[in-house]
C-alpha cells in the first residue's frame, strides 16, 4: 500500500480529514477486495465478499480509523527525535515500534493497516448487533442492513470474516511489521473487541432491556460497547511510534473521554435527530426500552455531560506535554457537534 502520510501540523482539520479519508478507502477497497493481485491473496466465494464491501465500503464517519492516524501522526511529529523506543515503565522495550524516521514508508503503512483493522472489526460488530437476534434493525448508514440485503446467514459470515480480515492485516507475510509490534496491536484490538471491550459491553447491553441502571452501571456499559474501540484506536495509534508513559497515559484518558462521549451524544441524536439524518432508526433505543443517558439524566443533563467528558479529553491532551495536538483536538470536537 503506497501511502506516504503528510504531517499534521501543515493541515487545517478539514483538509486533514479529507486526506487520511481518502487513504483509508483507497486501502479498505484493496484489501476487502475480489482482487486476487492483492497482498492478502483472497479467494473468498463471491457472494461472501459481496456482504463484506457493502458492509465496510461507501458509508460511515470513519472516526476509529481516524484516531489511530491522527495519534500515531501527533506523536512522531514531537518524539521523532528521541532514540528509544520505551515500554509503559518507561524502560527501553526489548522489541518495540518500527523507528518512524528511519523506515519512513514501513512505519505508514503500519499505521494504515492498525486503522483500517479497527474499522473492519467495527464493520463487523454492526452487522451483528443489526441482525435480528441483537437489535433487529433494518438501516444502517442510509441503506439496507447487511442481512436485510444478503439473507442472515450470509451477513453472520460476513462479519466473522472482517474479524478475521482485522487481524490478518495487522500480521502480514515478511518483515512489514515486527514481531512484538504485530502482536501488541493485535492484543490491543482483541481485548477492546472481547468479553473485556465491545463484546461484553453488548451483552450487558442485552441484557439491561427495561432496566433502570444507575449513572456508573451506564457508564460500564458503554465504556466497553462504544468507548472500548474507540479508546483502543488512540492507543493502537501510538503503537505504531515510540511514546512516553505520561504520552501513553494522558492518551488513553483521552480516549476513554471521547469513546465515552461518542456514546452521549449517539443517545441524543437518537431522540432529536430523524432516520434520514442518522443513516440508521431514529428513536429505536426508546421503542426498544434501552437505558440511556436521555432517559437517566434527560435531553439538558445528556448535554453538559457531553461536554464534560469533551473538557475531560482536551485536559487530557494538555496533560500529555505534546505541543501540537489541534488534530485530535478536533477530532473530540467533532464527535460533541456532530449531527450523524
Amino acid at each position: 500500500m503506497n501511502s506516504r502520510l503528510n504531517p499534521t501540523a501543515s493541515m487545517d482539520l478539514k483538509t486533514w480529514i479529507t486526506a487520511r479519508l481518502e487513504t483509508v478507502e483507497v486501502a479498505l477497497d484493496q484489501w476487502v477486495s475480489f482482487d486476487a493481485s492483492s497482498d492478502l491473496r483472497h479467494r473468498a466465494p463471491a457472494d461472501l465478499m459481496a456482504a463484506m464491501r457493502y458492509s465496510v465500503l461507501d458509508g460511515g464517519k470513519r472516526l476509529r480509523p481516524l484516531l489511530v492516524l491522527a495519534a500515531y501522526e501527533t506523536v512522531r511529529a514531537v518524539l521523532k527525535d528521541k532514540p528509544l523506543n520505551l515500554d509503559e515503565r518507561g524502560e527501553p522495550a526489548a522489541c518495540g515500534a518500527i523507528d518512524a524516521l528511519e523506515a519512513g514508508q514501513i512505519a505508514d503503512d503500519t499505521a494504515l493497516r492498525a486503522a483500517c483493522a479497527v474499522e473492519l472489526i467495527h464493520a463487523y460488530s454492526l452487522v451483528h448487533d443489526d441482525m435480528p437476534c441483537m437489535d433487529n434493525d433494518v438501516l444502517r448508514r442510509g441503506k439496507p442492513t447487511v442481512h436485510v440485503k444478503f439473507g442472515e446467514a450470509s451477513a453472520l459470515l460476513a462479519g466473522d470474516a472482517l474479524q478475521a480480515l482485522a487481524f490478518e492485516l495487522l500480521t502480514p507475510d515478511g518483515t512489514l511489521i515486527e514481531p512484538c509490534q504485530q502482536a501488541r496491536l493485535c492484543r490491543l484490538l482483541a481485548r477492546a473487541a472481547g468479553c473485556t471491550g465491545m463484546a461484553g459491553g453488548q451483552a450487558i447491553d442485552l441484557a439491561s432491556v427495561g432496566l433502570r441502571l444507575t449513572q456508573s452501571q451506564l457508564q460500564e456499559m458503554h465504556r466497553l460497547k462504544t468507548g472500548a474501540l474507540l479508546q483502543a484506536s488512540v492507543m493502537m495509534g501510538t503503537a505504531c511510534v515510540k511514546t512516553t508513559p505520561q504520552i501513553n497515559a494522558g492518551l488513553q484518558t483521552y480516549g476513554a473521554a471521547v469513546g465515552l462521549a461518542f456514546q452521549v451524544v449517539d443517545d441524543i441524536l437518537d431522540v432529536v435527530a430523524d432516520s434520514s439524518t442518522l443513516g440508521k432508526t431514529a428513536g429505536k433505543d426508546a421503542d426498544h426500552d434501552k437505558p440511556t443517558y436521555v432517559s437517566l439524566m434527560g435531553l439538558d443533563g445528556a448535554r453538559a455531560y457531553a461536554q464534560s467528558l469533551h473538557d475531560q479529553a482536551l485536559q487530557a491532551l494538555a496533560d500529555t506535554g505534546l505541543a501540537n495536538t489541534r488534530i485530535l483536538q478536533g477530532l473530540a470536537d467533532m464527535v460533541v457537534q456532530r449531527s450523524n
